[in-house]
């Protein structure tokens, strides 16, 4: 049995690493006594797969895990299970049952959607003008890990929003697909706005 887990990611559960959250989800499943199913091999590893990594202080209302069982279970009991074994900041948004014969989970994420909260004060003009600046851009050369490649085509989407109260925020939505992942990390030094001095929520993975 395939199920598909829907979770968020919220407090101090934001500095818990992509590993660290494997590793916590497969605690979880255990105390719920659920019959998780196990690769060959010297190293049996519990089939667990996330969707997308979340770099190391976001936040998430929706993330997603594929779990397989080796028994049919229904998705409202896994839920409870889940539920009572999960620590605070982890919350089931949903189960259900998918195809076994679907692709891996990694493999169908397009895209994703995030909201980026400033913690300091901001010209919504001014910070207007950088995002339709850099969205009129041909190219965003950037480098990570030693390795250089382009920003821009992989922003889908790039908006201010201007609350009543005149705070300022952005909206994006970036293409995570492997080998072609935009981070908003780099979004925002593309806008010469330090990551440090803002709070990056994932708000919905987009999928195949």
């Amino acid at each position: 049995m395939r199920v598909r887990i829907t979770f968020t990611k919220q407090g101090a559960l934001r500095y818990t690493g992509h590993l660290d959250l494997h590793r916590l989800m497969e605690r979880a499943a255990r105390r719920a006594e659920l019959p998780l199913s196990y690769s060959q091999g010297f190293h049996p590893q519990p089939k667990i797969s996330l969707a997308a990594a979340l770099p190391l202080g976001f936040s998430s209302r929706n993330e997603v895990m594929d779990i397989r069982l080796n028994e049919e279970l229904d998705p409202g009991d896994i839920s409870d299970r889940l539920k009572n074994s999960l620590p605070t900041g982890i919350q089931i948004l949903g189960v259900e049952k998918v195809e076994e014969t679907l692709p891996p989970l990694q493999t169908q994420v397009l895209s994703a959607t995030y909201e980026v909260h400033l913690m300091e004060p901001a010209d919504g003009s001014e910070l207007t003008r950088k995002v339709q600046e850099l969205m009129m851009s041909e190219s965003l050369p950037r480098e990570r890990r030693g390795k250089f490649y382009d920003l821009r085509p992989l922003i889908e989407m790039l908006s201010v929003v201007t609350e009543a109260n005149g705070k300022v925020w952005l909206r994006m939505t970036l293409a995570s697909r492997e080998g072609a992942t935009g981070r908003p990390d780099e979004v925002l030094f593309a806008l010469g706005i330090e990551p440090d001095t803002a709070r990056v929520e994932r708000t919905r993975l987009i999928f195949l």
